[in-house]
């Protein structure tokens, strides 16, 4: 019998790239490990505000670092990330609610174009370092995805939905609930425990405790 796979949680906003970085590792290996991938689009902006954490880019020397380690991450992981110089003034002044409420509403309506989908939004955002804050560049990522026009128009008028607005806001507050502070935040679900692990750069440890579970559960 199939041992039962570890729900694996994703909370990302595709303004942050080390949201990307993750998200790609945990795409590469929802199928070689044995977990339950499920990606979950919140708010960056609401959990910075609600747990008072600010954009490491404040602090200049850690702004300078943020520039070196993006750029080896990319390179190490395979990921096309590219930092230009202005970066942080373009994740500061740009605004990802619209991206990431058009995102939940595919998610309610079509959550097989889910994946496809944020990873166009951050290919436009941190590759070709387009512009995703307004309809049409949307509309452009929707279609990239494969979207048709129909689900697109649909999806895009349910973005200033109640239901949308909600979804989003809850998810945002579940990965509050969960300890998140900032993104990308990766929750693993083992022996019925959540484990919270903050950014791309701790997937080993997420890999021992599935490891751990999955080995303890043998012994039963």
């Amino acid at each position: 019998e199939a041992m039962s796979r570890t729900v694996v949680e994703l909370f990302y906003d595709v303004v942050s790239p080390y949201s990307w970085l993750g998200f790609e590792v945990l795409c590469r290996y929802q199928h070689i490990w044995n977990i339950d991938l499920r990606f979950r689009p919140a708010f960056l902006g609401g959990i910075m505000q609600s747990t008072g954490n600010k954009p490491p880019a404040m602090l200049p020397k850690r702004a300078e670092y943020l520039l070196k380690d993006i750029k080896r991450m990319a390179k190490y992981y395979q990921v096309p990330v590219t930092v230009p110089e202005d970066v942080f003034q373009r994740i500061l002044g740009k605004n990802t609610l619209g991206a990431m409420r058009f995102i939940t509403a595919t998610d309610m309506t079509q959550p097989k174009y889910l994946e496809t989908l944020s990873r166009e939004f951050w290919l436009r955002f941190w590759s070709q370092h387009e512009d995703i804050s307004q309809v049409e560049s949307i509309l452009s990522v929707a279609e990239k995805a494969g979207l048709s026009s129909e689900l697109t128009q649909k999806v895009l008028e349910m973005i200033s939905s109640p239901a949308v607005k909600n979804r989003l806001k809850e998810t945002t507050e579940e990965a509050i609930k969960y300890g998140a502070f900032g993104m990308p935040a990766v929750v693993a679900h083992v022996n019925g425990k959540p484990h919270l692990f903050f950014g791309s750069d701790r997937l080993e440890l997420l890999a021992s405790i599935i490891g751990e579970c999955v080995s303890n559960n043998t012994s039963n």
